[in-house]
């Protein structure tokens, strides 16, 4: 196809190429390569149970070390809080006051979620912000209103765009928590819990990847609530923020790839999916990055368990690298006198690496040259919480093309649905995913490896989406921790389901680890 000059300017503008779009809708066109999960992780099968004694071990280990290491938090934060009230926008497109009840339409649509929320209302830490609003913006009385009228209103206040705009608001910067004198967001409950595992020197560095229209809210925030969180845990903060890369966009197709425009006769892109933020991980410079999504926080009274798994994790991670880094050195500057055999034992036991079979037949030159490429690359120590039937990914064994068998986070879109088997498989994961991630990206010299070469660039995924009620599709890069991460080496261990709390609904709030006793 051709592009005319707009397109150009279009295309150009975003840091693409035409190749590079032409590329992205011959993607489009082919079949989806769907992943071969071979059998899912498990305790002593791609996962490790810690005892009591190894957690105190890697925990002050972690403690011990820390000091002499460039640490940083990376938060993917990127979109708004849309999604977290999508049952709330239904009841205001569909609801109709004065001509039922919210109790008959809560039953005639059998919305659980619903009556959940307005049975919790006064628990919620934005409940009193609402009515205040509703009193002295919109001069009105919540108690001298009937039920009905006020929680439409509540509703209504809360994601109006008009009035607080809870709905187009960045979930990073939503009341989460409230406390006997404050609500808390989601950012400000980052910074607290940053300062308890990641200061060193009385500096805790943090980066947050955001959306460019939200900067300004988040700088305002931290603005306001950096003070006093630097005087109360005497460490003061470095924050750093990103954009998801325009050039990491993807081009959207009809259902027959053909690009789709605006009313303006634009071509139509749309962000390639969080495995972008690759590229932003790229640009962070530090020993240890700890990855954890902007909504999995904790009131206070949790922190501390929650944050001792950070370190454990942390200590984890310094362990097996320490390791790595010594059998790497030694490959590179004295191959004759390495234990072969001691370091493929600590491969398969310690980084769950399944070797080729052939391997023992390789020559001596041979054999140290696959150790290194199997040991000479970014590491990550993954989180694992034990299945809750919650939506999302897991640890799995997963079978590559050219038929190496390594551990992967996979997510449902990754697996054929059509494939009965594989289906069983997935289902059949004792553990699930919740993004606890600490990763190690340089090398034993201390250079830091470009991640972008161990991405496998085939594990995309196209998403059916809507566009002025017609159907498009959109291309996902391949995600962040799943195919951006696929050519890591990767060790899961088991953390307790306590350290997974995200809010992907409103009603989330009302879980213990988000409700404060006053």
């Amino acid at each position: 196809m051709k592009f005319s000059p707009s397109d150009l300017t279009q295309i150009e503008e975003r840091g693409l190429t035409p190749q590079k779009v032409l590329n992205q809708i011959e993607v489009f066109k082919k079949e989806i390569r769907f992943v071969d999960i071979q059998q899912p992780a498990t305790i002593g099968d791609g996962i490790t149970l810690l005892n009591d004694q190894e957690e105190a071990a890697l925990e002050a280990l972690y403690n011990h070390q820390k000091a002499n290491k460039q640490l940083v938090k990376f938060t993917p934060a990127s979109g708004a809080a849309t999604r977290m009230f999508k049952f709330l926008f239904n009841f205001l497109e569909e609801f109709k006051p004065g001509k039922e009840s919210v109790n008959a339409y809560i039953n005639k649509h059998q919305d659980n979620n619903l009556r959940l929320f307005f049975t919790g209302l006064d628990k919620f830490p934005f409940y009193e912000k609402v009515t205040k609003y509703m009193r002295d913006v919109l001069k009105l009385n919540p108690e001298m209103m009937g039920m009905d009228a006020f929680v439409h209103t509540f509703v209504t206040v809360m994601l109006d765009e008009k009035h607080l705009d809870f709905g187009n608001t960045p979930k990073g910067l939503l009341p989460f928590h409230q406390y006997r004198q404050h609500t808390s967001t989601p950012l400000t409950e980052h910074l607290f819990a940053a300062t308890k595992y990641l200061c060193n020197e009385g500096v805790a560095h943090l980066h947050f990847t955001i959306s460019p229209q939200h900067q300004d809210l988040f700088k305002a925030k931290q603005q306001e609530v950096v003070k006093v969180i630097e005087k109360e845990a005497n460490c003061t903060f470095e924050i750093s923020y990103s954009f998801q890369e325009s050039y990491t966009d993807t081009i959207s197709v009809d259902t027959k790839n053909r690009p789709i425009r605006d009313e303006n006769g634009a071509l139509i892109f749309r962000p390639g999916g969080h495995g972008s933020l690759i590229e932003n991980l790229n640009q962070i410079d530090a020993d240890i990055i700890f990855i954890k999504n902007i909504d999995n926080v904790v009131v206070n009274s949790y922190e501390e368990r929650v944050v001792r798994f950070k370190k454990i994790l942390g200590g984890k991670l310094l362990e097996l690298q320490e390791r790595i880094h010594h059998y790497v050195q030694r490959l590179h500057e004295a191959p004759q006198d390495v234990d072969i055999l001691g370091i493929v034992e600590f491969m398969q036991e310690s980084l769950n690496i399944r070797m080729k079979e052939e391997f023992e037949k390789f020559s001596e030159k041979y054999q140290v040259e696959y150790l290194l490429e199997k040991l000479d690359r970014p590491l990550r120590v993954c989180g694992m919480v034990k299945n809750e039937n919650e939506p999302g990914g897991g640890p799995f064994w997963v079978k590559h093309e050219n038929g190496y068998v390594s551990l992967q986070i996979v997510e449902s879109a990754q697996i054929d649905k059509k494939n009965e088997q594989q289906k069983k498989v997935f289902q059949s994961a004792t553990h699930f995913n919740p993004v606890d991630i600490v990763c190690g990206v340089k090398d034993y010299t201390g250079k830091k490896y470009n991640l972008k070469k161990f991405v496998d660039k085939k594990a995309y995924f196209i998403a059916s989406k809507s566009k002025s009620g017609k159907k498009i599709k959109a291309l996902e890069r391949p995600g962040l921790w799943n195919g951006g991460m696929a050519f890591w080496n990767t060790v899961f261990v088991e953390v307790p389901l306590y350290t997974f709390n995200p809010v992907k609904t409103v009603n989330d709030l009302l879980k213990p680890t988000h409700q404060k006793k006053l």
